[in-house]
């Protein structure tokens, strides 16, 4: 039975369960160039053989938006499949995008597909600190889980201290 695809990602946030934003990434290319709603997700990548999973997370968020994390507090968010079947493993850390510019890696594409001309574009060509309901409406809606689950947790730590909200 073949393995079934994998990815690894980080869901990037800041404010609180009530004022939530999260980094959503527009894919880039030719694929996605007109599509917009429904087409966004968090940044992730494919696992390298032999890495760990949290690794990989790390290394394409970096790859993708040219950002490091700098935090020590991350949260697993479990795991979704999509719609292709693709199971993506996401964790969330609390920090800002503020006015960074995005400097994501690229990836080489023939285009159109059978011409046999290679084109480069960026991975992602767009990123955004969205709000629930931007990000509602711009995710993957089975990515948009993560974005639920982030909160949910949230919540339950205000409950145990209702100090750090």
């Amino acid at each position: 039975m073949p393995q079934r695809r994998q990815s690894a990602g980080l869901l990037m946030f800041s404010g609180s369960a009530e004022d939530i934003r999260v980094l959503i990434a527009h894919p880039g290319g030719p694929i996605f160039a007109r599509k917009n709603n429904g087409h966004w997700g968090i940044p992730k990548g494919e696992i390298d053989d032999g890495e760990e999973i949290f690794e990989a997370a790390i290394r394409e968020f970096e790859e993708e938006t040219g950002m490091k994390p700098e935090s020590d507090d991350y949260v697993s968010l479990g795991t979704i499949t999509q719609k292709g079947g693709k199971v993506v493993h996401a964790w969330a850390f609390k920090q800002d995008w503020g006015d960074r510019e995005l400097r994501s890696n690229v990836i080489d594409l023939e285009w159109p597909h059978g011409s046999g001309k290679v084109w480069t574009f960026p991975e992602i060509d767009e990123v955004q600190m969205a709000d629930y309901d931007t990000a509602k409406l711009k995710m993957k809606a089975e990515q948009f889980a993560f974005v639920e689950r982030l909160i949910e947790h949230l919540k339950a730590q205000q409950k145990l201290d209702p100090t750090s909200a």
